[in-house]
């Protein structure tokens, strides 16, 4: 197969994936019990799936049999989780002090099967008795369960955390009073903003690295980024806070198709144009309503809104910066001797040495060892590109072999991707 299409096919795999999502639980104290309120993909849970090393199932060795679970009635689904359960409860720790409660399962709603794509979040209820005197409880569970949102229901100052995979809650106090300051609420949400970019964004990485090979020069860069920063920040506030919904079977193509016009505008401008701004603006709006997706799968604490919203937003950017600093690096001799018009046989030996070194780390991990690879195979296989188009353009003594064999073929390659996006997301 040829590195061309590889790359395509890497790129194109993750629209048809089942997204691994973190598991949301809300606890309230009944008298001396307390209640907690799941929402998970039971799924991932029954097939053995590692959610902390991967965020899509079809990249797990046991994506054949998530995908059999995916396809059980509600019902059947419901007999074998509750046939689970008792491995799971040992799993889960809810504890006071140094005691470690039990945990017993009181109800199971399995959710019907609405797209065979997208990935089905049903609901349980599991209690845990609270010793006398306790004032204060400690909750997380092992590392292969993934990510676990915490919120705490009906008492003033409520603990509302993000637990990573395999990490307790601290000491949360009974009666309230746990509820996170600004200054850590917004610090927690960074890695999570960050994360939606780098590895989990790979549209969006496209579509910074369209905005990237118009010109990589600062000023009409900066006036895009710009933009498009602005843009999606606003989108994303106005949603978060309820004030805009769009389904995401309208938002996701045109996502796509906001690449795709990108890509394909690189082809035939050579220089910014006066209305880009402007249209990447238009487009910025639309990957705001993308984030809030993102959000929305844990939402945001009440009390610290702006602090949580404000840290998600400066994640992205982090992402965004990463990805134009690395594509920045991947090019930067092939810009600078298509400047000069020379050519350099070293330059090119060493680019294409580093692109195979590249590949030959991904390629064998994707297939042996997709579990420890997770996510990064698309952004290595994107880096590889650079790399390959890079090291073609130094070997050629000519001038402007940058625009001609990296800038363009770059751009055609992303305009190919998401033309294909768009139409996956509209008709299969």
């Amino acid at each position: 197969m040829s590195s061309f299409a590889l790359v395509l096919l890497t790129l194109v795999s993750p629209a048809r994936a089942h997204e691994v999502l973190p598991s949301i639980t809300d606890m309230t104290q009944d008298g001396s019990t307390l209640v907690f309120d799941m929402r998970l993909n039971i799924e991932s849970f029954l097939a053995g799936i590692n959610q902390a090393d991967v965020t899509d199932t079809n990249e797990s060795a046991q994506a054949a049999s998530y995908d059999e679970l995916h396809a059980l009635s509600p019902d059947a689904l419901d007999a074998r989780f509750r046939d689970f359960w008792s491995d799971m409860a040992q799993n889960i720790t809810v504890q006071v002090g140094d005691q470690a409660l039990p945990v017993t399962l009181t109800n199971v709603q399995v959710a019907d099967v609405v797209d065979e794509d997208v990935a089905r979040l049903s609901d349980i209820q599991f209690t845990a008795p609270l010793p006398e005197g306790a004032d204060a409880v400690q909750i997380g569970w092992v590392r292969p369960y993934g990510s676990l949102v915490v919120r705490q229901m009906g008492v003033d100052d409520p603990y509302d955390g993000f637990l990573e995979a395999g990490e307790m809650s601290a000491p949360i106090a009974l009666t309230g009073g746990n509820a996170m300051g600004g200054i850590a609420t917004f610090f927690s949400y960074v890695p999570t903003g960050f994360d939606h970019i780098v590895p989990l964004g790979v549209d969006h990485i496209l579509f910074v690295l369209g905005l990237f090979f118009l010109s990589s020069a600062l000023k009409p860069l900066l006036w895009q980024v710009s933009a498009f920063t602005l843009a999606h920040t606003i989108t994303l506030a106005l949603a978060a806070l309820g004030y805009v919904t769009v389904p995401a079977s309208i938002v996701e193509p045109l996502i796509a198709l906001s690449i795709a016009y990108v890509a394909v505008e690189n082809i035939f401008l050579r220089r910014l144009s006066p209305w880009r701004p402007f249209i990447i603006f238009g487009f910025g709006l639309l990957h705001g309503l993308g984030f809030a997706s993102v959000l929305a799968q844990f939402g945001l604490p009440e009390a610290n809104f702006v602090p949580a919203l404000i840290g998600f937003n400066i994640g992205v950017e982090i992402g965004q910066v990463c990805v134009i600093g690395v594509a920045y690096l991947c090019v930067y001799m092939a810009r600078e001797y298509s400047e000069k018009g020379t050519r350099s046989g070293m330059a090119a030996a060493l680019y294409l040495a580093a692109a195979a070194a590249v590949l030959a780390i991904a390629v064998p991990l994707s297939i042996f060892a997709p579990d420890l690879l997770g996510d990064l195979f698309p952004l290595l296989a994107i880096i590889a590109v650079m790399l390959g188009l890079s090291g073609a353009a130094v070997n050629v003594g000519q001038y402007d072999t940058y625009t001609n064999m990296v800038a363009m073929p770059a751009s055609v390659l992303i305009a190919l991707v998401a033309v294909y996006w768009v139409i996956e997301r509209v008709f299969l």
